[in-house]
């Protein structure tokens, strides 16, 4: 019945994409956790995108944008509404060059790491630091995403949002309110695309520094494992991941989740892990951390969904 009342959503519509019901998260999510999504759909293009939003609204739906699926635990129960993916929103294009400077524009659904490989092929420099960062390009701008010292928001010209209502306005970095791993842009508008503004640098010389940085990553950090990235915030002065193991969670376990063994900042999904483990196991770490430290660690991680089951 209620995959039915979806439907009726897009019966006529001008929608060109893909559209699925009670779509399940863990396939879409780095953790390979979440239950279902009551809509997921993938608009082709900026009108179809509009055409959703507009119809979505018109029906009283609530949704929520999402780019690769990292650095989010998917509650069990699922989500309400839809689940807009902008995997489809993937140029890059080079729009204008000054001197040993290049401006590039890039749809918020190109992999971060596509497009650090797009720039090292091309000779430009500035996002190096960020090797190995999973997830869109549109995620790592809505948490601005960092590492080594660099965040995304330190490469940005500008960037185009859409509100609600399907209209697109440009921003500048400025003109939003960037902090640590975040951006301030409101959950309820899409990051559409950027400009981001890097230099004109040798190509052996950005190879070898985004080698070097993907080796350090890989020595200090599972990349390799199903997790969401760092599940907490760094407190100021302090390192969340030392602050974890120093409190004796590495190796903590609840379920399927277990505190990495490498870097205590990250849990992986070692089977079949569900949302409840994980957030038990938050709760038991923090917990910890507190007992020993007296610091309050805050989630990095976007946690959405249901809290519990609605039935009818």
């Amino acid at each position: 019945m209620v995959e039915l009342e979806f439907r009726k959503i897009f019966s006529g519509s001008l929608f060109e994409g893909e559209v699925k019901f009670m779509e399940p998260m863990s396939s879409h999510t780095s953790l390979r956790i979440g239950g279902n999504a009551d809509i997921y759909a993938l608009p082709a293009d900026i009108p179809s995108l509009i055409g959703l939003l507009i119809n979505l609204k018109n029906n009283g739906i609530p949704f929520i944008a999402l780019g690769g699926g990292t650095n989010i635990l998917v509650r069990d129960n699922g989500i309400e509404g839809a689940v807009i993916s902008l995997k489809s929103f993937k140029n890059i294009t080079r729009i204008k060059e000054d001197g040993d400077s290049v401006i590039i524009y890039t749809g918020s659904g190109v992999l971060l790491q596509r497009f650090i490989t797009y720039c090292k092929e091309n000779g430009y420099s500035g996002t190096e630091e960020l090797a190995g960062i999973p997830g869109t390009i549109g995620g790592a701008i809505y948490g601005n995403a960092g590492s080594f010292g660099r965040e995304i928001k330190d490469i940005l010209y500008s960037i185009d949002i859409m509100n609600e209502a399907g209209l697109i306005k440009r921003f500048t970095t400025d003109s939003l309110n960037f902090g640590y791993r975040t951006s301030g842009i409101n959950s309820g508008n899409i990051i559409i695309g950027a400009e981001i503004k890097l230099k004109k640098g040798d190509k052996e010389e950005i190879t070898k520094n985004i080698e070097n940085f993907l080796k350090i990553k890989k020595e200090k950090q599972p990349i390799w494992e199903p997790s969401a990235g760092c599940v907490f915030k760094n407190p100021p002065g302090f390192y969340a991941g030392q602050l974890i193991e120093e409190a004796g969670c590495k190796g903590l376990r609840v379920g399927d989740v277990e505190v990495s063994n490498l870097h205590a900042n990250f849990f992986i999904n070692r089977g079949r892990a569900k949302a409840a483990d994980f957030l038990k196991l938050m709760e038991i770490v923090s917990y910890k951390v507190k007992k020993k430290t007296g610091l309050i660690l805050e989630p990095e991680i976007k946690i959405i969904g249901r809290d519990e089951f609605v039935e009818g």
